[in-house]
């Protein structure tokens, strides 16, 4: 949606549009995303998120309630359109199995067979709860289910990687698309799991190319962490910014202190994509087990939820130990310019140096 609206013109409508202060949407992290970290960006103008792919539908319910609570501003839910279920590779999780047991504790007999919450009961409580926003990664929401987001005054923000599959989200109903860049942290959003590691676009490109192609507003998110690259975003045509690892070194955000050590530390180079944590492709610190995975040697991993659950054990004791080399340790391009403050003061730090840095 190309036009002649200058870039804080844009944001200003958008902001306008969805019940926010500030543009600067929370990624909805799963696993890192606790009610008090979205209270804090929610009340700061900005968008609290949801991550709720791990939650059972009575947990979202909860979280929903406690943000509720303490904050009237906007809120996204977000969990993934599931792919097809995996066919067992009894010699692959064997293969698996083995080399994780080298790293981390025994793994339980059967854990691999584990079932992630039902995503038809997931969608039932995040319709229920009524955010403002509901989030899809991984691919489209049935018709059914965008009807009646629209009739609830829903808005749906379509996270997509190409610009292929921003026009299939737009064409399918969705008001706002989420152009996540390859420098994005945690997993990558493809429709198509098989090819997430091939079509691996810069945000550079993409919101441009995302822009020119949809007649919805842009959100950009991947690689931005401060407000140069907010700038930059709404430079190239995006209405607002979605920012993950940039918050997580916020107290708020609970996630392990070594981890958050880390991500102050890290390089752009210092991180690597793998499928080697859930099975899924997504970018992480480059952890020991993340490089020793991605050998040439090393067992390829088995497909979604599969590989995930096997790897549980090991993650679960390296948090428990503190052990970076072991953790799922997500990280974006960007890391190394999160902030260890408080969220409230990175919305209005970013905001500021945005504005400044486009003539405001």
């Amino acid at each position: 949606m190309r036009s002649d609206i200058l870039p804080l013109e844009r944001s200003d409508r958008f902001c306008q549009g969805n019940n926010l202060r500030v543009p600067i949407l929370l990624s909805p992290m799963a696993g890192a995303c606790p009610p008090a970290l979205s209270i804090a960006v929610s009340e700061a103008g900005g968008m609290g998120a949801c991550g709720a792919l791990l939650m059972q539908p009575e947990a979202i319910e909860r979280w929903m309630r406690e943000f509720r609570s303490a904050s009237r501003g906007a809120v996204m839910l977000n969990s993934w359109i599931p792919d097809p279920v995996p066919v067992p590779d009894p010699l692959r999780e064997a293969a698996v199995r083995n080399f994780l047991e080298q790293l981390g504790p025994k793994i339980p007999d059967g854990i691999e067979r584990k079932q992630p919450p039902d995503f038809e009961e997931q969608c039932e409580a995040m319709l229920n709860t009524r955010p403002d926003v509901i989030s899809s990664i991984m691919g489209l929401f049935k018709p059914g289910f965008v009807k009646r987001m629209k009739e609830a005054n829903i808005k749906w923000y379509a996270t997509v990687t190409t610009v292929g599959e921003a026009i299939e989200a737009v064409a399918a109903g969705a008001d706002v698309v989420v152009a996540q860049g390859m420098e994005a942290g945690g997993h990558r959003g493809a429709f198509d799991a098989e090819n997430a590691s091939e079509r691996m676009i810069g945000l550079t490109s993409l919101v441009p190319g995302v822009v020119d192609a949809v007649d919805v507003p842009v959100v950009a998110a991947g690689g931005i962490a401060d407000g140069r690259g907010m700038a930059a975003a709404l430079a190239l045509g995006a209405s607002a910014v979605q920012i993950g690892t940039g918050f997580l070194r916020c107290p708020e955000a609970g996630i392990p202190a070594a981890w958050a050590d880390a991500i102050g530390e890290a390089r752009p180079e210092d991180t690597i994509g793998t499928c080697a944590f859930s099975g899924r492709y997504g970018r992480s610190l480059r952890t020991t087990y993340a490089e020793l995975a991605n050998q040439p040697d090393s067992p390829d991993p088995a497909p979604y939820p599969i590989q995930r659950s096997l790897t549980q054990p090991m993650r679960d004791d390296a948090n428990l130990t503190g052990d970076i080399g072991r953790m799922q340790a997500w990280a974006g391009q960007s890391a190394g310019l999160a902030q260890a403050s408080s969220p409230a003061r990175l919305v209005a730090e970013i905001w500021t140096e945005a504005q400044r840095t486009l003539g405001r």
